[in-house]
């Protein structure tokens, strides 16, 4: 055999070396230094100050919750300084005092904050009872084709103005009230003493009635969306153990719609307190404490819309806008029972399932 042809030799001249090749030291002139972090060039620091979203977006959030203070600091503010002659003059004893003669000069708010809570109790007796049970209707028992139907019916009711109510009541349901239902109730349940003189229609029982159905929107649509979100599970596991339909809507979807459903009546209450032109159109506008239902009385709300305009010395026009701020405390103390009651109803609810 011949002797093999020898392989050409690359010279290292040709950049083809035998061995390794030999890098050269980063640090020498011949190559640029090479950094293995990445720098970007910084903004300047009042840019990165001024444009923190961060910083900025705290501050919004802390300023409109510093507005909405302000805002009932200013309205507490301004009751009281309008509202310092009444009482300087009658001091504690204002909203204790039955009495309420212009003439005379003799103020006392005790009957219009009668008239407010009964009247907001009586609304609430009324309406809790009914909303709760349309919405539990609506989300349980009522078909599907009349679940919109009838939702949208009751959504319809809160979209009306006071004044309409105002106007109804006095032309349908006062009437009513007087010829057909007040004789039935002191037939029946003159014996209570609620239900017994005679009966006029403006009452405030009227006054009652009509805030209930005022209210009676508000209650039910948020009940039936805080009773739409409870688990399903809920209902298949009480069925599965053997529970009724009654059983099964009283312990697996009312029990945990608890606190949506105290949160509605709230919300209920509030509105019922604050209601102006409905109730004065049927309450009777009669500054008395009676404890028969079927006789007039008066609301905070009321006597100030209706006698704000009449008021012609500085004494008069001070006593009425301290009935404003026996409205204001009056609410206050209402929202912190209110919030003492859903405390107590979800104290025992697991932190997950109140948002329900």
């Amino acid at each position: 055999m011949g002797a093999a042809p020898e392989r050409p030799v690359s010279s290292p001249e040709r950049g083809h070396a035998l061995g390794p090749k030999v890098s050269k030291p980063m640090g020498s002139s011949e190559s640029p230094k090479i950094s293995l972090v990445t720098t970007s060039q910084k903004a300047p620091a009042w840019t990165r100050s001024l444009f923190n979203l961060d910083t900025g977006f705290k501050g919004l959030m802390l300023i409109a919750g510093l507005t909405v203070l302000a805002l009932v600091g200013l309205i507490v503010a301004t009751l009281m300084q309008q509202s310092s002659l009444a009482w300087q003059k009658f001091g504690f004893h204002f909203f204790t005092g039955n009495a309420w003669d212009p003439v005379s000069g003799e103020f006392g708010a005790m009957p219009f904050i009668y008239g407010t809570l009964v009247s907001s109790a009586l609304a609430l007796i009324i309406a809790v009872p009914l909303a709760v049970a349309v919405a539990v209707f609506v989300t349980e028992m009522c078909p599907q084709p009349l679940r919109k139907p009838i939702s949208f019916a009751t959504e319809l009711l809160a979209a009306i103005p006071s004044i309409i109510y105002g106007v109804w009541a006095m032309f349908i349901l006062v009437p009513l009230l007087r010829a057909h239902v007040a004789p039935l109730l002191m037939k029946y349940f003159s014996w209570s003493g609620l239900f017994t003189g005679p009966m006029y229609g403006y009452s405030m029982l009227a006054a009652g009635v009509v805030v209930a159905i005022m209210i009676i929107p508000i209650i039910s649509s948020i009940s039936r969306e805080v009773l739409a979100v409870v688990p399903q599970h809920q209902r298949e596991a009480a069925l599965a153990l053997g529970a009724t339909r009654w059983e099964m809507i009283r312990m697996g979807v009312l029990r945990n719609a608890r606190p949506g459903i105290v949160g509605a009546v709230i919300l209920g209450l509030g509105r019922a307190l604050g209601e102006t032109m409905a109730v004065t159109l049927v309450i009777g506008n009669s500054p008395q404490i009676a404890k028969s239902l079927l006789a007039p009385g008066y609301s905070m709300a009321a006597v100030i819309a209706n006698e704000f305009n009449e008021a012609t010395d500085d004494l008069y026009r001070s006593a009425l806008i301290e009935i404003g701020l026996a409205l204001f405390i009056v609410t206050i103390i209402v929202n912190i029972l209110a919030s003492l009651m859903v405390w107590s109803v979800t104290r025992g609810v697991p932190a997950g399932a109140r948002g329900q």
